[in-house]
């Protein structure tokens, strides 16, 4: 069945959908939960209750659910996200969920076929009702450029190229393209369905092998990764600056964290794998820290969780989340 839009879903000001929307605003902080929302050992989660678990986070206000683009184990790695494909597990979400925004963190842009990424990330979004996030990078895992036969040393070219048609794909209509590496339109053929809304909002990770002022001036926002305070508010200090040479207007900074939260509540943030192990109240601390300096989204990953993580999510979702929800101006 294909799902039509309601006027009032296209109606408002707001050029990228009610997922951006709900996950992005000026000085303001919104918190997510990556896949698998499960504590595991090694690379390969059960994906146990998965459903239940993105159904609970939804209810309790998270602001976004995620997943990553894996598709072959690398051992060297020691990860492989939620296992299934991302546009098709987040399909699976989006169909036993209403308004939780679903991202990408990140599909490996130069792997898939632009027209491909395109039209999946064009379904996923009308089949959620205008929710998704498109997360994008080069990707970094060794085994992945040699399989799908691409020249990982070209994996910055190869990213911008295929950023270019897929904008070309999701923005025009019947367009003229010429890519050097994925072939070309005449103008001959449309991509079909577009997204919900005039644009559909694109992160791109890290660097991606650009420039920063690139990634400024072409995606939607930035996705980038765990660091101390001081480290991370140097780092968002870049990004607005980046964004004020080019005159643009916001666009977010968004980032990961693991997060093994403690019982006592007061416990205070200890390092481990890209986060902390740390008590409900510093980790609002810490939220609030990242917020104050310029941070907008937090997805957090609950990989090692001492505790159970219907737990943990009903914990952070009652004690942490209703301070980190979009209010009005």
């Amino acid at each position: 069945m294909m799902i039509t839009p309601s006027p009032a879903e296209n109606a408002g000001p707001n050029p990228f959908g009610r997922g951006y929307a709900s996950m992005f605003a000026p000085q303001q902080l919104t918190v997510g939960v990556y896949f698998p929302i499960e504590a595991f050992d090694g690379p390969e989660p059960a994906m146990h209750d998965q459903i239940e678990l993105a159904q609970q986070a939804e209810r309790l206000g998270f602001a976004a659910l995620w997943a990553r683009d894996v598709p072959l184990n690398d051992p060297s790695f020691g990860d492989l996200g939620q296992i299934y494909d991302p546009f098709v597990w987040l399909a699976t979400i989006a169909a036993r969920t209403s308004a939780i925004a679903l991202a990408t963190g990140a599909v490996i842009l130069p792997l898939h076929h632009p027209i491909d990424a395109a039209k999946a990330a064009a379904s996923l979004d009308r089949l959620s009702g205008g929710r998704f996030v498109f997360g994008v990078a080069s990707g970094d895992r060794p085994v992945e450029y040699p399989a799908y036969g691409r020249d990982a040393d070209l994996r910055g070219v190869l990213f911008r190229d295929a950023f270019d048609y897929v904008e070309a794909l999701l923005t025009k209509r019947f367009p003229a393209h010429a890519s050097a590496h994925y072939g070309r339109l005449a103008g001959g053929g449309d991509l079909v369905p577009k997204p919900l809304s005039p644009r559909l909002p694109t992160l791109v990770t890290g660097q991606s092998q650009q420039s920063l002022d690139w990634i400024a001036q072409r995606s939607d926002g930035w996705l980038t990764y765990p660091r101390d305070a001081n480290q991370q508010a140097q780092v968002a200090a870049r990004w607005c600056e980046a964004l004020g040479r080019l005159g643009a207007g916001f666009k977010p900074i968004a980032q990961s964290l693991y997060v093994d939260l403690a019982a006592d509540p007061d416990t205070p943030p200890s390092p481990i794998h890209l986060g902390y192990r740390v008590g409900r109240r510093r980790l609002a601390d810490l939220l609030d820290d990242l917020r104050s300096n310029g941070v907008n989204h937090v997805a957090l990953n609950l990989k090692f969780s001492r505790r159970p993580v219907a737990d943990v999510l009903d914990e952070i979702g009652t004690e942490v989340i209703p301070h980190f929800r979009i209010s009005a101006p």
